[in-house]
């Protein structure tokens, strides 16, 4: 496998399934695809085309059976991240328990941040691996280009915690955010596996009597597990091999779990998807969550949710992962903009930073 943001297309081939249920494709509708040299896409960036060359098809980590070691390789690679991107953003870091839960405060240090908004950050990692350090390359770019603190949250990850672990943390740190922000002044993303805890999270606000947050952003994954032709399609494109044989039931994070629940897979419920908040939802022609994003995207759009969509031609898994190519700046520069345009000031309520609670979860 080959190295592609935080490892879902990694572990993609090996936990992949259908988006609704476990019904395989028909047979008689399968098509065989021949080999044939693929080039990066003209649309993309100088500067992506020399990423890709030199770092996507380049041996990364994978995943295995020592988590640790994984959990290490990643952060490995997260550490040079960090390093590029507090080159470019200037900004300060602490970390803290919200709720009982460990979070990282990440805001500008250039300016005064938005005293009455506030994005929490869901980190991506396949349910495995990306605290903090994961964390931090996806909040420091978007503090910067918001304007806004962004609470990064360290939720509980599998092989140790199940389903709904990751959720709970998460309604923890939203319940006590609630108590200084107004709901519609908190946006919420994530990347990958961030991303579905994102939606995941949505709904189990919307069954645990808590208000909808005022936006989120669904980045690199929709609502859904990975399924759909960009499955195959973007192993391939990135320079591995093609595959999507075992569904998400084999992931120790969702054992147990029943994949027709909402709150496991949001997509399967159109009255959930419907109380949805303005959503962006982003991804590339090489990401393997591509499918499970337009599906969103699709089934926001019946339900009458506004949702946007930005997908950038030639673009892999993860792809704002890595500051360099232009494509991650453009995509920064939206997820500014957006929850800039989305999310209300509630300046009254707003104090000098996040609230901080203390206790153990």
């Amino acid at each position: 496998m080959r190295k592609s943001g935080f490892g879902l297309v990694a572990i993609v081939g090996l936990l992949a399934g259908p988006a609704f249920s476990q019904d395989a494709t028909p047979s008689s509708a399968a098509v065989e695809v021949s080999a044939f040299e693929l080039p990066l896409s003209d649309f993309a960036s100088p500067e992506a085309g020399r990423w890709f060359a030199d770092h996507v098809l380049a041996p990364g980590p994978t995943f295995g059976p020592d988590i640790a070691k994984v959990r290490e390789d990643y952060a490995v690679v997260d550490r040079s991240r960090i390093a590029r991107l507090r080159a470019l953003y200037t900004v300060s870091i602490k970390r803290t328990e919200i709720g009982g839960v460990p979070v990282q405060i990440v805001t500008p240090a250039d300016r005064a941040p938005d005293p009455g908004r506030s994005l929490i950050n869901l980190h991506g990692g396949g349910f495995f691996w990306g605290s903090d350090t994961g964390a931090l390359v996806e909040a420091i770019p978007i503090a910067a280009s918001s304007g806004m603190q962004v609470v990064t949250v360290d939720y509980r990850l599998a092989p140790e915690a199940r389903f709904p672990a990751a959720s709970e943390d998460v309604a923890s740190v939203y319940a006590s955010l609630l108590e200084r922000y107004d709901a519609k002044s908190i946006g919420i993303y994530g990347c990958s596996a961030g991303s579905m805890l994102t939606a995941q999270s949505v709904v189990w606000f919307q069954q645990h009597e808590l208000p909808s947050p005022g936006a989120i952003g669904l980045f690199c994954m929709g609502a859904s597990m990975p399924g759909g032709d960009s499955v195959y399609l973007s192993q391939v494109a990135s320079g591995g091999e093609p595959g999507n044989s075992i569904d998400w039931t084999a992931h120790p994070y969702f054992a147990g779990a029943d994949f027709s629940d909402p709150k496991v897979v949001p997509l399967a419920s159109p009255e959930a998807i419907a109380a949805f908040p303005p959503t962006l939802l982003i991804s590339g022609t090489r990401d393997g969550g591509l499918s499970s994003v337009l599906a969103t995207h699709a089934a926001l759009n019946r339900a009458g949710v506004s949702a946007n969509l930005h997908v950038w031609d030639g673009m892999w898994h993860s792809f704002m992962s890595d500051p360099e190519p232009e494509e991650s700046r453009e995509a920064y520069r939206t997820v500014g903009a957006f929850f800039r345009k989305e999310l209300e000031s509630d300046d009254a309520r707003t104090g000098s930073g996040a609230l901080e609670t203390g206790g153990k979860r």
